[in-house]
């Protein structure tokens, strides 16, 4: 077969963005298309069959538009602009680049950086109650909460009530020294981290001081009204069906809820039903209550973590699948 050859112009400054570190991510590049990308005089020369070659060089193409706009290249960017490219699925980079959230303490953007992600913002802006769902490392909670504080700074809502089930990881750690807030602490640990880099710790304890921000365990919500109220539950598979309901039936006037959880990290006994389980089940037809998916396409920690849950899925639907013939088998 004839090869094929592709040349683009590439402004030098963003050159090394593109090639990355040793080349690294045009290495990728060549080795996901099977093509032969060569820079030279400032033009990159792209080699190979003529389907690779043009799915390699739109790839390329969409990264340079994401380094014009002042982006610096990672390689969750990389991998994902190639998964996209594999698919065929061109513009998708720097539409969603677009959407900028918000900036944190330090200056940086706060974007959606996959597909799953950016529909799952629009569906926190859409939706009065959202449940976003998928696997760890998603930007489940972290998109929450930037979405919840810039509502909160735009005065769209007068606090946030951050909250998620105070249940120990499948480990029994006994009496915790200290007060109360003390105890809870550690289980909300990652909520305040969010926070802090978004808001920042002084601005932080100024408004949790005036209780505009209140980060409680679930039990506090008990027997409240929450009206005009960014209100987010995380860890919701950790939920019992009771704590669920009642969690829901807390939603006042004016309010926007955000509910995130990983079915497949249970931390609930063997034999108890997760609130987020059942509320699938019984919420799926109500209007304004959306229901959002992120997959290991969506993992925007390190490339090993996306590996890690993509290997994890594979196995359990194996082992699910394993389980149901045995089950037939039996009848």
């Amino acid at each position: 077969m004839d090869e094929f050859t592709i040349k683009m112009d590439v402004p030098m400054e963003h050159m090394k963005n593109l090639f990355g570190a040793y080349d690294t991510y045009v290495k990728k590049i060549e080795k996901d298309f099977q093509v032969m990308i060569v820079n030279r005089d400032g033009s990159v020369r792209i080699s190979g069959r003529k389907t690779d070659v043009e799915k390699a060089a739109n790839t390329m193409k969409e990264l340079v538009i994401l380094s014009e706009r002042g982006n610096v290249l990672q390689e969750q960017n990389v991998d994902y602009a190639i998964e996209m490219g594999k698919e065929s699925k061109e513009d998708v980079l720097h539409e969603i680049d677009e959407d900028c959230i918000c900036h944190t303490i330090n200056g940086k953007p706060v974007k959606p950086k996959t597909l799953g992600q950016k529909q799952y913002v629009d569906a926190i802006r859409k939706s009065m109650i959202v449940f976003g769902l998928g696997p760890a490392g998603t930007g489940k909670t972290y998109l929450a909460m930037a979405m919840a504080i810039t509502a909160f700074k735009n005065n769209e809502v007068s606090r946030i009530i951050l909250t998620r089930p105070a249940i120990e990881a499948g480990e029994k750690l006994g009496f915790l020294p200290g007060d109360l807030q003390s105890k809870v602490d550690p289980y909300l640990r990652p909520l305040y981290d969010a926070l802090y880099q978004i808001m920042g710790a002084e601005s932080f304890a100024k408004n949790m001081e005036k209780g505009l921000i209140e980060v409680a365990p679930l039990a506090y919500m008990r027997g409240r009204t929450l009206d005009n109220a960014y209100i987010i539950l995380d860890e919701a598979q950790n939920t019992t069906p009771a704590q669920m309901k009642m969690f829901l039936t807390r939603i006042g006037f004016g309010s926007k809820v955000v509910i995130t959880g990983d079915a497949s990290q249970k931390d609930l006994a063997p034999d108890t039903k997760s609130g987020l389980d059942v509320a699938m089940r019984v919420l799926s037809k109500i209007d304004d209550i959306a229901f959002c998916n992120l997959t290991s396409k969506d993992v925007v920690r390190h490339p090993l973590v996306q590996r890690i849950v993509k290997a994890y899925e594979t196995y359990e639907a194996k082992e699910k699948n394993y389980d149901k013939k045995r089950r037939n088998r039996n009848f």
